[in-house]
């Protein structure tokens, strides 16, 4: 059964939105050469504090860190550790707090200074697939609908995406139903409704699809050692345009 979210509940999953997209957006400033993957977790973590929510991820399933932070061909659920930020690394920041009990959760790739232009490709392709599935989030289409535009977006640039993690419902639970793969056959899967509110998460490498999980039994990286992109909101699908519930309050979407 996919949750279909009342008005109060849809005012909760605002707030919760914004308060982990203004975490975001001051921890992607903090990223910094020299900076290791703990002090930026320490970092994040003080910023949930400051704002009165705790981390949706610290125990999850036994995830040991607050923040999920993932460096170059890490994929996701990078914990943080003694790795030092160079000049030329990307940093996946994947965050999720809890707020009056409503999730909010939220990802973007941050370059750590320059970076050559095949990555700032990766990542402009990355966050493009994301508004594209985005624009699919429509009430009468499908899962696949969006599935669907995210993989032919990516694929037409020349990257692959990753197949055995995907994104999801979400709501007082971490994850909800629907499953929502960046993969996909349009008009299949579950109907979209007005009050579901879905994380759409595109995870992009340069290389294979492939992907592994290291012996931590988190960090999930590409098979062939490449770069990979990950960026994330939570949307609301309503009765007109989807609105993206993961973004600072008077701001453009986009």
């Amino acid at each position: 059964m996919i949750p279909i979210k009342r008005p109060a509940e849809i005012d909760g999953m605002r707030r919760a939105g914004e308060c982990v997209a203004e975490v975001l957006e001051k921890a992607s400033a903090f990223v910094a050469p020299g900076l290791t993957t703990r002090e930026l977790d320490a970092f994040i973590a003080a910023e949930i504090a400051r704002l009165g929510a705790k981390s949706a991820f610290l125990g999850y399933r036994g995830f040991p860190a607050h923040a999920c932070i993932s460096v170059n061909e890490e994929v996701v659920h990078g914990i943080a550790g003694s790795r030092r930020l160079q000049i030329g690394d990307i940093v996946k920041l994947d965050i999720g707090l809890i707020k009056d009990g409503w999730i909010g959760d939220t990802a973007t790739t941050v370059p750590v200074g320059l970076v050559e232009p095949s990555v700032s490709k990766l990542l402009d392709v990355t966050r493009a697939s994301l508004y594209e599935g985005i624009a699919q989030a429509l009430e009468g289409n499908r899962v696949g609908d969006i599935s669907h535009a995210v993989e032919q977006y990516v694929v037409k640039h020349g990257f692959t995406v990753v197949r055995e993690f995907v994104g999801h419902g979400v709501g007082r639970k971490l994850h909800e139903e629907p499953q929502v793969p960046n993969y996909g056959r349009p008009r299949n899967g579950p109907k979209l409704k007005a009050g579901m509110t879905i994380c759409i998460e595109p995870m992009v490498n340069v290389g294979r699809c492939d992907v592994r999980i290291l012996a931590d039994n988190w960090t999930v990286v590409t098979i062939d050692g490449q770069k990979s992109s990950h960026f994330e909101h939570v949307v609301l699908v309503t009765e007109g345009e989807p609105e993206i519930l993961t973004c600072l309050a008077g701001t453009a979407s986009k």
